[in-house]
């Protein structure tokens, strides 16, 4: 049901709906059921004796789920729990919350190719709150959690469900990640401790860094109390070297003033020609620098108060500071050939080039004699847009009851907190070059823009504005659910129906975001205060990334925000960026569980109610900003079927269907994020509806051998609801022009979409000690309702790929065991997939594959040491920018180096 306004809509019945019922009647009678089996206990020991558990905790399973180990992630080089998940079939993840680029650390984790606000994450079976420190992932997020606030020591395990079950948490349309940490109660020993001494060190940078975990676990003798304590303390040094041509792609005006042909020129530019071509108007080298410092902790405490009741607090609290800058060195040729741009006087006859495939592919800008129009305009301009303060945050805390009420009813409880912060306080200087001339050249979308910028190596300053120049904000969101939830589990004599369960859940949902504006102080425009002592050179890599830039000017981190603190202040809120966010839930949900002689499984469904309060400003008839409330509810009632064959002691049978939903991310239903220079932005839509899915799974598991196993699956999922964008014009106001601005916009709106692909998973533990495994992905995906004004209801070049789907996905690997050494490699590939769009380009993704490795030496019993290493390949991390009608442009590229961790564990 969904409500809006006056206007209420039932949800039509479904097939999925209609097969449940069916199967419902049909468990009801089948044979008698025989008790279910109890999972296999097993003592983890190393490589083998993970995969066992891993193994059989994926065939005990009613759901299809895949599962990780505590000790699985000891054995390779996972940094965050996202590192862990990669390897696993079906899912994907990416080193970045969104078109940024990429920090060489796993940040976000998506199933079956859709986007990563489609699949929920929770911490123990209920719902956890992230922050992120890069504003526009603090302005267009809120559902998608960043990984990189849970280290990988925090797992116990990891079970990822890519079906869906009543009794499992709404809000992942394609599925759930349940991260479980460790438990006092579940040691065996009454005092346990553990530790890592190391460090890393990051190629690019030549730092290295420090990496502390500590865990203590203790617990009494009757084993009716337990404690356990754990910290972490993690720094790492990133320097990436990159090129970002897609700053600002856009189209030529008529009557641009390139009229001179080049010599020998197969096709040369002319003003009318040249009118509608692509052209680079800003792009060029950029160097990012970060230090990450991850420091957090978890306490958790078990109260078994009697035989039949059970208490356990738990409280985690995660942050990640990450202050940073990007170095950025701009060529601003095609500025000239830009609408707000466009010079008058530009001397004829100083700019040429080439027009290919409707895209100007080489542009050479010359100075002419007696130029006096050349003291007004620009060849480049260096930009430092810093960071000083950029954090987030998770934390929450939760107490579990479990009360048996007697032999046949147990009842178990949640009642928690949690939150999320994202914090960024940025700023830029910037500073225009005088017009030097130079030229660049497109050579492909597989390799990156040489650009020519004579005196790019020595400061200067001068051109189309010769003062330094700021702009910057400071972006808080806070992210905070209070939650309840009640659950039970009846046994029951029902024939097949071995046992009911059921369950009820309030929550609310609140998000809020400010933003401050920076203001220049007296001395900002001055020449004279610019931190000069602090001129430096970009790094030599830039010749490994295969593009210019190494040896450009530029001004070290401390030299900026030295200015920045001195010159800048940050006061007065940005309305029109600011909204607040309240969603309201009730859920309850039925759920049966059946056995008989080799079928088992569950059927159930769950009934959701949600309301979706968002406040904002907007301009109003006056000029000025209003606030604007929106108020939306509706009711989902989603059921799920899940059924086992065992049809003989080794193979595996699994169907299973449900309907399942996901609720937009917050940030696309408030959020605003523009660009006051080009006249662009993502402006967010109060009134998207839910991303409903009918998700279908069939698959085949072979258990051919002690730790090892074949399987298969085939899936489908039917998307309503899925959030595309459509472009339109908005009125906002400019910071820059300080005035109210008609802006080219991107807006999400739901639409219709498909997924559907096949998956293949192989595991052998071979003899003496070796082991392999492998898993391939296949994925279609297309949105299928062509929304008018997104790119899939364009009529001429009409593009319906679906976000974050690569067609093709492995993992290979293998593994060496034997007494006190072990060693593990792996080798992760993924193909492109679309990473975003925009009102003039859509970004893809271009393949990329990761090499990792880790070996273990154990010196004794309490002590061993590791060795890993992440990213050995130095992964080129590439996007495309694809223009309607146009040649495919080069978008980003991005090189982190590679990372190797060394540490010394202890154990007692």
């Amino acid at each position: 049901m969904y409500h809006n306004s006056n206007n209420t809509k039932m949800s039509k019945r479904t097939p999925i709906a209609t097969a449940v019922g069916l199967l419902i009647l049909g468990a009801s009678i089948t044979a008698q059921a025989q008790e279910a089996a109890a999972p296999e206990q097993v003592i983890v020991t190393g490589i083998r004796a993970s995969l066992q558990q891993s193994l059989n905790q994926k065939r005990n399973s009613d759901s299809l789920v895949e599962v990780i180990t505590a000790e699985d992630v000891g054995k390779m080089p996972d940094k965050n729990v996202a590192d862990s998940l990669q390897r696993l079939p079906g899912v994907s993840v990416a080193a970045a919350g969104g078109g940024e680029g990429s920090f060489g650390e796993n940040d976000r984790v998506a199933l079956r190719g859709t986007p990563f606000g489609l699949t929920l994450t929770t911490l123990n079976g209920h719902s956890v709150s992230s922050g992120d420190w890069f504003a526009d992932n603090i302005v267009g997020g809120g559902r998608s959690v960043s990984f990189s606030l849970f280290p990988s020591e925090l797992i116990g395990r990891v079970t990822v469900h890519k079906g869906s079950q009543a009794d499992l948490l709404e809000g992942g349309a394609e599925g759930v990640v349940d991260i479980e940490t460790r438990k006092p109660l579940d040691f065996k020993k009454k005092f346990n401790a553990q530790f890592s001494l190391g460090g890393v060190n990051s190629s690019n940078s030549g730092k290295t860094d420090p990496q502390i975990n500590a865990l203590i676990a203790w617990k009494n003798d009757s084993n009716t109390l337990g404690i356990l304590v754990q910290g972490f303390h993690e720094k790492r040094t990133l320097s990436r070297v990159g090129q970002e041509n897609q700053v600002w792609y856009d189209h030529v005006d008529a009557g641009s003033p390139i009229d001179k042909a080049i010599p020998g020129a197969a096709t040369a530019i002319k003003t009318t020609p040249a009118a509608g071509a692509m052209a680079n108007f800003l792009g060029g080298t950029a160097w990012f620098e970060q230090k990450r410092t991850r420091n957090g902790g978890l306490i958790d405490v078990q109260l078994k108060a009697s035989n039949d009741l059970t208490l356990d607090l738990t409280a985690f609290h995660s942050h990640l500071d990450a202050p940073n800058i990007n170095h950025n060195f701009m060529q601003s040729l095609g500025r000239f050939l830009a609408p707000s741009w466009a010079t008058t006087n530009f001397p004829t006859g100083a700019v040429s080039g080439t027009l290919s495939n409707g895209v100007i592919t080489q542009l050479t800008g010359t100075v002419p004699a007696n130029c006096t129009a050349c003291a007004t305009m620009s060849s480049a301009v260096q930009e430092e847009f810093s960071r000083p303060v950029a954090e987030s945050q998770s934390q929450f805390v939760n107490v579990d009851a479990k009360w048996r009420v007697n032999e046949n009813l147990t009842l178990n409880g949640k009642l928690g907190t949690t939150k999320g912060l994202g914090n960024t306080v940025s700023g830029a200087l910037g500073v225009w070059m005088p017009w030097t001339g130079g030229s660049y050249t497109i050579s492909g979308s597989g390799s990156p823009v040489i650009y020519n910028t004579p005196g790019a190596d020595k400061f200067s300053i001068g051109g189309q504005q010769a003062t330094p120049y700021t702009y910057g904000s400071h972006v808080t969101a806070t992210d905070k659910e209070t939650y309840g939830q009640v659950d039970g589990t009846l046994k029951t004599e029902w024939g097949a129906v071995h046992s009911l369960q059921f369950g009820g859940r309030v929550a609310e949902h609140k998000r809020d975001l400010t933003s401050i504006g920076i203001n220049a102080l007296p001395g900002l425009d001055s020449v004279g205060n610019l931190p000069i002592s602090g001129l430096t050179a970009f790094p030599n890599d830039f010749n490994d990334l295969g593009a210019n830039g190494a040896g450009y000017w530029t001004f070290s981190q401390d030299a900026v925000n030295g200015w920045l603190s001195k010159y800048g202040s940050y006061s007065g809120d940005l309305k029109q960026s600011e909204f607040s966010i309240k969603e309201p839930t009730q859920s309850a949900y039925l759920m049966a569980n059946f056995s008989t002689e080799s079928l088992s499984g569950n059927f159930g469904v769950r009934v959701v109610h949600t309301t979706e309060e968002v406040n904002r400003f907007e301009i109003g008839p006056s000029g000025g900003f209003e606030p604007k409330r929106y108020s939306n509810s509706y009711i989902d009632f989603l059921p799920s079927a899940n059924f086992r064959l065992d049809i003989n002691k080794d193979l595996v049978g699994r169907f299973s269907t449900s309907r399942t939903m996901a609720r937009p991310e917050l940030g696309m239903m408030a959020g605003v994020d523009l660009r006051d220079v080009q006249g662009t932005g993502n402006v967010g839509n109060p009134n998207l509806r839910p991303i409903r899915a009918n998700n279908f799974d069939l698959g085949l598991e072979w258990y051919f051998a002690p730790k090892s196993m074949l399987s298969a699956d085939a899936f489908y999922s039917s998307l309503d609801g899925y959030v595309t964008y459509g472009s339109g014009t908005a009125t906002f106001y400019n910071q820059l022009q300080k005035q109210n601005t008609v802006y080219q916009v991107s807006t999400p709106l739901n639409t219709t979409a498909e997924v559907k692909g096949l998956e293949f998973a192989y595991v052998q533990d071979l003899a003496k000690g070796f082991g392999v495994n492998a898993n391939y992905t296949y994925t279609l995906g297309s949105e299928t309702g062509k929304a008018p004004g997104s790119a899939c209801g364009a009529l001429a070049y009409a593009d319906c790929t679906l976000i974050g789907t690569s067609k093709n996905a492995y993992n290979v690997g293998a593994f060496y065991e034997q007494d006190k050494f072990s060693a593990r490699i792996t080798y992760s590939w993924r193909s492109g997939f679309l990473n975003g769009t925009s009102r003039n380009s859509a970004a893809f993704q271009a393949p990329i594959g990761t090499l990792s490795a880790s070996i273990a030496y154990q010196i004794n019993e309490n002590y061993s040491l590791t060795l890993d290493g992440k990213d050995l390949n130095n992964p080129l991390v590439r996007s495309i920018t694809h223009t309607p009608g146009a040649m495919d442009l080069p978008g980003s590229l991005y090189k982190n180096g590679r990372q190797v961790y060394f540490a010394l564990h202890g154990k007692y």
